[in-house]
């Protein structure tokens, strides 16, 4: 990333010689659970990569080049594997490719950068060859979006048959389409098939100068379920909505402007009017990296921009059954405006509360706890209103708050 486009934030400029000695002394994860995440989607076998990446990052412009290096090594294999119809060897190692280099993506937050679009097309060119030989069914989608179109990636379970249940699936900040586990996701075990976009802002989009706004993704969001419902290998009337980090935001827009949704779960929310935490308190990468995925060069301008970012009276538009997910130190929202969206959004609802976690959750069990409630509300089943929180232990203290 060019120096003036680092310099176009005050406070990123002032503290860069404190991010690259934090790097230095507490590696890549600094800012959120980042090698953890990427290590439950690619499995163990990538666990002497993502080491590798931990111990040769020591500033922040490392990251690029580190985790290139790695993904040029797993496309190799791959490539190697497929010639010799070695087809899981291939599969594999292209899937690690691919996320390898989105990764090394992160932290280029510019356009038009020559390592970036490289980057880029190494991704697409992996996942594409990853696609033929998957364990699933995977089809590219494109989203029509202000004259242009947002990618998405629609996956399909082989545990059930047509139409399939569907949950639109809307990632964070600094989380794209291709983010998901190569084995075993939650979702798809269950038999659900799953919608995940680049929506205006994010991974594939960005890269086509599509920038987010304080409320765009609703048209992002509407458009992706006109498209679901208009195919016949998916159940109209059995569709969900999904976000995590950032994407609470614009999925708590998105459920509140369409209503066709018959589940809308948020996880790790976002929620804070204006974002303060997260844009001015939290790390400077993130308010870097949002500048960037809204267009925006003058710090001051963004600022005004931030404080647009506002969830609030849109809570009573929430029509369909509402879980949300989130740890009681959430270092990006602090709680208490979570708990005050979720006391606003009408019955019923569910709020599970991790003790003591952060907003990297790193409890095993909550993806499962989500998944298996996605399943039961398209399923039908009715649900109750609760608070439920979590103790370190395990333990689970639940709370009735209102009516079934």
């Amino acid at each position: 990333m060019k120096a003036q486009n680092e310099r176009r934030m005050k406070r990123f400029k002032e503290q860069r010689w404190i991010l690259d000695n934090i790097i230095r002394s507490v590696g890549i994860d600094w800012d959120q659970g980042r090698t953890h995440r990427l290590l439950a989607y690619i499995g163990l076998s990538g666990q002497q990569d993502v080491t590798q990446v931990r111990e040769r990052v020591t500033k922040f412009k490392d990251i690029p080049r580190e985790f290139e290096r790695v993904a040029k090594r797993r496309e190799e294999i791959a490539r190697k594997a497929e010639g010799e119809g070695r087809t899981v060897t291939a599969r594999e190692n292209y899937f690690m490719a691919a996320l390898f280099y989105v990764n090394a993506q992160w932290g280029i937050f510019e356009d038009d950068d020559e390592k970036k679009i490289r980057l880029g097309e190494k991704q697409n060119s992996c996942y594409d060859n990853y696609i033929k030989v998957a364990d699933h069914r995977i089809e590219r989608v494109e989203i029509p979006f202000e004259g242009k179109t947002v990618p998405g990636l629609l996956h399909f379970p082989t545990s059930s048959t047509p139409p399939y249940s569907c949950v639109l699936s809307i990632p964070g900040m600094d989380s794209v389409k291709e983010d998901m586990p190569l084995y075993g996701d939650a979702l798809l075990e269950r038999g659900i098939a799953t919608l995940r976009l680049d929506g205006p802002g994010q991974g594939e989009s960005n890269l086509r100068k599509i920038r987010v706004t304080e409320n765009n993704y609703e048209v992002a969001g509407k458009n992706a379920v006109d498209y679901l419902v208009s195919r016949g290998d998916i159940d109209r009337d059995r569709i969900a909505l999904q976000g995590v980090s950032m994407g609470t935001y614009w999925g708590f827009r998105v459920a509140a402007a369409d209503h066709r949704f018959k589940a809308v779960g948020l996880t790790a929310p976002c929620l804070e009017p204006g974002m303060y935490n997260q844009l001015s308190s939290a790390s400077p990468t993130f308010k870097l990296n949002y500048m960037y995925m809204t267009g925006y060069e003058d710090e001051d301008e963004f600022d005004e921009f931030a404080k647009q970012l506002d969830i609030r009276g849109l809570e009573k538009n929430i029509k369909a059954p509402f879980l949300l997910v989130a740890g009681e130190d959430d270092e990006l929202c602090p709680i208490e405006y979570t708990i005050e969206a979720f006391q606003n959004v009408p019955h019923p609802k569910k709020l599970i509360v991790y003790e003591g976690e952060r907003h990297s959750l790193r409890n095993p069990f909550h993806r499962d706890i989500a998944a298996d409630w996605f399943k039961d509300r398209l399923d039908g089943k009715p649900m109750k209103s609760e608070k439920v929180y979590v103790e370190i232990s395990g333990r689970e203290i639940v709370e009735g708050i209102g009516p079934s």
